[in-house]
């Protein structure tokens, strides 16, 4: 709470290089300075500080130390704590109930649909749902990882699949999505899954490479499902709070760099995934399994999906993210 009580000063004046006022912003990631996450909100700082000549200046806290994602977003919305940081658009569904759209599994065909999406901006309009709805401001897009099911035993196919217990995110979306394909889904805190599956609570989860190399999920689950159910999004995410305090010319460098670090943050992720899970592997840490009755998965959420969104009113920004060449 100390930490929480410090970081609170979210625009912490000091003299710049040229005499003048610099402004700090406060940043949090839950990883370390390894993770991919981290590359993009340095790359981020990077561009931002020379972009405005010095007068904007970062203390990015690292490894959980401010918290979670939902903490991150919750305090950004507020106003306090956090100013930008990365977070997964399932925690911000208790603000904007279209922003887990962009995080929906089976969303994207394979990386360069995905990447399309990204350089298109064709998930402005949920964006602008964030800022309305949370008063968040999406400033670039981070992610690229594929996900699969992190199993304690081998899932190959749908019969295997059927009433798994495991771990999704918060977003009723997730829930949805992993019934529809027979699993038996609960929402668990994310630092709460290693114990959730070494103790039998859950039997997977389902994340990314870096994910499970950050988490050491390969001890408590060594059976790699290859699903390939989502390629993350990971919105870099500024506190619209903190963005109006800034002059014009400082904005629209934060929005300069929140593009920059979310192309690094793609380039690194999308490109370090496969490499992160054959190295697992190859270490004898994992072991990948295919899973041979994949076409089975879209087929059945194909109607969840669309469901989804009619409900959210978002028809047509799936029908755009579908339509991207």
């Amino acid at each position: 709470m100390k930490k929480l009580a410090t970081a609170a000063i979210c625009a912490i004046f000091a003299t710049g290089v040229n005499g003048a006022s610099a402004t700090e912003l406060v940043g949090a990631v839950q990883f370390d300075e390894n993770h991919a996450f981290t590359k993009a909100l340095r790359e981020f700082e990077r561009v931002a500080g020379e972009c405005s000549g010095g007068s904007l200046t970062f203390d990015l806290h690292l490894n959980s130390e401010l918290g979670l994602e939902k903490d991150y977003f919750e305090n950004m919305s507020q106003g306090i704590a956090v100013d930008y940081a990365i977070v997964s658009p399932s925690h911000m569904s208790t603000f904007s109930q279209k922003a887990p759209l962009m995080d929906m599994p089976f969303l994207f065909r394979d990386l360069d649909h995905w990447n399309a999406v990204m350089e298109q901006d064709a998930l402005a309009p949920l964006a602008e749902d964030v800022l309305k709805q949370a008063n968040v401001r999406l400033i670039g897009y981070a992610g690229g990882g594929t996900r699969n099911l992190i199993v304690n035993k081998p899932v190959t196919n749908m019969a295997e699949l059927e009433g798994l217990p495991m771990r999704v995110m918060g977003a009723p979306i997730q829930t949805r999505i992993f019934e529809a394909i027979k699993a038996a889904p609960s929402v668990i805190a994310y630092d709460e899954v290693y114990n959730a599956i070494q103790t039998g609570v859950i039997d997977a989860a389902e994340n990314e490479a870096a994910g499970i190399e950050q988490m050491k999920f390969y001890e408590v689950g060594p059976d790699i499902s290859l699903t390939k159910h989502a390629i993350t999004v990971r919105p870099i995410a500024f506190s619209n709070a903190t963005f109006e305090r800034l002059t014009p010319e400082e904005q629209a460098c934060v929005l300069e760099a929140g593009k920059a670090g979310g192309k690094l943050g793609r380039d690194v992720e999308s490109g370090q995934d496969t490499e992160k899970l054959m190295k697992m592997q190859e270490a004898g840490l994992l072991q990948t399994h295919e899973f041979t009755e994949r076409e089975m998965l879209l087929e059945l959420a194909a109607p969840v999906k669309a469901a989804y969104a009619e409900e959210l009113g978002a028809t047509d920004v799936l029908q755009a993210i579908e339509a991207v060449k």
